[in-house]
């Protein structure tokens, strides 16, 4: 009896798995972009080639258990047996084919895939044309939220982005603080962002629907609650989306962004109509506040080879850590929280703001 019980429980168990599985989002295995959709075969063509070696190898081990076992009086016994040619070529032919192939589809797909890579197709079956103009977007990580700038269109947004469906979308990414990783898995694979440099990331989104993008880099006390939602819409969805933010967003300028880029968690989404003009682009070099160097001057003093004497002159445009401390910090190293390094206190300065229930309906936004 308690076997029997200790069966139907496992079996239970096994089917309260199951079900959980079954209510999954498999937005990995059933993406809506075309750059995601190729990854999803990759892993769909890999894992097929590795089961052709795996599935075997199980059954032969049961299969040779169960021929082979003590009581098996009618199997052969041969305890001086050490060597099969026929064998042994199975044994590695089959391993050798396998590496080959996943090798080569490996260097295929690493260059078709590379995110640096210009789009070459909408989908399987649509080329990119001259006639279709792509969607630019630049991408900034903060503390804890994200900042997309649309410098066609001249607005920004934090934490909501959107694009028309099949329209090439050819993206910049940077970061204000520390290192981040920019994804969202129903339109292409992630791509990490880090400060004071510029990944690219080239993608399409081929289905209209909501979106939901996320930070996959740990970065600190408010990196669960970094996600944004991507509406993939139509061009006439895409226009009126553009025209909302330029009719309820404020001006971003660069005080309003040092502001904004201060820690805070739970942001809402928020809309700007107008930007400063290279504000980015002095994002991407860390110059955004007054009497900064760029970071593209300095390299250009580097590659000058050095400014010589008068250098130490430009030690105070350089400092970049510690700007949201007040006091000099006591250690060598401080937050971005503005906490002491392994303090038990929660995060000083980081505000909780409540996330608004509709994502799309920003009218409420105007306050911003």
């Amino acid at each position: 009896m308690p076997k029997q019980f200790s069966l139907a429980r496992r079996f239970i168990i096994f089917a309260l798995m199951l079900g959980a599985l079954s209510g999954c989002n498999m937005v990995v295995m059933s993406p809506s972009g075309d750059i995601a959709a190729q990854q999803r075969d990759l892993i769909v063509i890999s894992t097929i080639l590795m089961l052709v070696i795996i599935i075997p190898v199980i059954f032969l081990t049961v299969f040779f258990a169960w021929r082979y076992r003590q009581s098996n009086t009618a199997a052969t016994y041969d305890p001086e047996w050490h060597h099969s040619t026929g064998l042994e070529v199975i044994i590695w032919s089959a391993p050798l084919a396998i590496i080959i192939a996943l090798g080569a589809i490996t260097w295929v797909s690493t260059h078709k895939l590379d995110p640096y890579r210009p789009l070459d197709r909408i989908d399987a079956a649509r080329p990119v044309t001259d006639a279709v103009k792509p969607v630019t977007v630049e991408v900034v990580a903060l503390d804890w939220k994200w900042l997309f700038f649309y410098p066609d269109y001249g607005i920004a947004t934090v934490n909501e982005m959107a694009a028309p469906v099949d329209v090439p979308i050819n993206f910049k990414l940077t970061a204000s603080s520390v290192m981040n990783s920019f994804y969202v898995p129903a339109l292409a694979g992630m791509i990490y962002t880090m400060p004071g440099m510029e990944t690219k990331l080239h993608a399409v989104i081929n289905k209209a629907g909501e979106y939901e993008g996320l930070s996959s880099n740990y970065s600190g006390d408010g990196f669960s609650h970094m996600r944004f939602k991507f509406h993939g819409v139509d061009q006439a969805g895409f226009d009126a989306w553009i025209a909302r933010v330029k009719q309820t967003g404020t001006v971003l300028n660069r005080d309003a962004y040092l502001k904004l880029e201060k820690p805070s968690a739970r942001e809402p989404v928020r809309y700007f109509a107008s930007v400063d003009d290279g504000l980015y682009q002095a994002i991407l070099n860390m110059c955004v506040r007054a009497n900064q160097m760029c970071m593209k001057d300095m390299m250009h003093i580097d590659m000058m080879g050095g400014a010589g004497k008068e250098s130490h002159e430009n030690k105070a445009r350089l400092e970049h850590d510690n700007r949201h401390v007040a006091e000099e910090a006591p250690a060598a190293t401080f937050p971005e929280t503005g906490n002491p390094a392994r303090s038990e206190e929660p995060a000083e300065g980081v505000e909780e703001r409540q996330e608004e229930p509709a994502a799309m309906n920003h009218d409420a936004h105007q306050s911003h």
